[in-house]
């Protein structure tokens, strides 16, 4: 496959498309990001590295860190995590309170942000220190230990937090949250402020594609059977009410995040990620999104 030829033409592409999308603004440090940033990186398992723009700058991961936390808790515990948190799609906005409510303090999948705080409730629960070891675990992955977080992010989204403190005071009252509220949340905000380039993604999720093993030396950092289970809620709760859509358009498994970076995997193929800040409606990178779908489109291949 000629994974170049096809970047460079979906690069091509995209500098001629209109985005109507815009940068978060909810999270002040994010509304300062240059809009016009853009990278696509694509990893692949028999040939390497691949890529274009702005693929090894850092940014805000945000909400893809998510898949890393659900990683490392689903290496701690079994099916009594999933006791929890559901592993359905939601069909409502990402900080949703009603739905919550209405399900008694259990959140429908790991990916919205109720779900992703029970995850980090687990954490801190089983953890000694779950914020550097979270940390270790993306150097881990990528085999890179200067990725850390960015602490204007981290101060810009902690001062900001109102929601998501609503959202742990609903499941503490339903007895969903076993830690301080405010221990959870600083460790939910550290997580989501980490920044890495697409590249880093790229590498950090070819456990996702490669049946948990680390392609540099094999090393098995959690079972495959595990990670056919991470995969598949990526692909039905990745993008939250867009995750139909993303299917639709992409068919892979992959996780967006509103610092406007989506990765995705196709199992035993390749990892790729793309970048640009600006975001349509529903919190997705516009950009983003219509790169991974050309993707698919021009290589004629899908997980379907």
């Amino acid at each position: 496959m000629e994974y170049q030829q096809i970047l460079d033409t979906i690069k091509a592409e995209s500098l001629i498309r209109s985005n109507t999308g815009k940068v978060a603004s909810y999270i002040p440090q994010l509304a300062k990001i240059d809009p016009e940033k853009f990278g696509m990186h694509l990893y692949c398992i028999n040939s390497g590295h691949y890529g274009f723009g702005d693929e090894n700058e850092r940014f805000s991961i945000q909400s893809i860190s998510k898949v890393f936390s659900l990683t490392l808790a689903m290496s701690l515990l079994d099916n009594e995590l999933f006791e929890r948190v559901d592993v359905e799609p939601s069909g409502d906005p990402f900080n949703s309170l009603i739905q919550l409510e209405y399900e008694n303090g259990i959140p429908r999948n790991p990916f919205i942000n109720a779900g992703a705080l029970v995850i980090a409730d687990v954490l801190v629960s089983s953890l000694k220190n779950p914020k550097q070891e979270l940390l270790d675990f993306t150097h881990k992955i990528t085999g890179d230990t200067t990725i850390d977080i960015n602490p204007n992010v981290f101060d810009s989204e902690k001062k900001h937090s109102y929601r998501n403190a609503s959202l742990l005071n609903l499941m503490k009252s339903f007895g969903n949250i076993k830690n301080d509220i405010e221990t959870v949340l600083d460790l939910y905000v550290y997580q989501c402020s980490i920044e890495m380039s697409c590249k880093e993604l790229a590498t950090a999720f070819m456990i996702y594609a490669n049946s948990g093993k680390q392609l540099t030396d094999d090393t098995q950092i959690i079972s495959a059977r595990k990670i056919k289970r991470i995969n598949a809620i990526m692909q039905t709760c990745g993008f939250y009410d867009e995750a139909g859509e993303f299917s639709f358009r992409v068919g892979l498994p992959g996780k967006s995040g509103v610092g406007g970076g989506i990765a995705a995997i196709h199992p035993g193929q390749y990892a790729v990620t793309a970048w640009s800040p600006k975001l349509n409606p529903k919190g997705n990178s516009e950009l983003g999104m219509y790169a991974l779908e050309r993707l698919t489109t021009l290589t004629g291949f899908s997980i379907f």
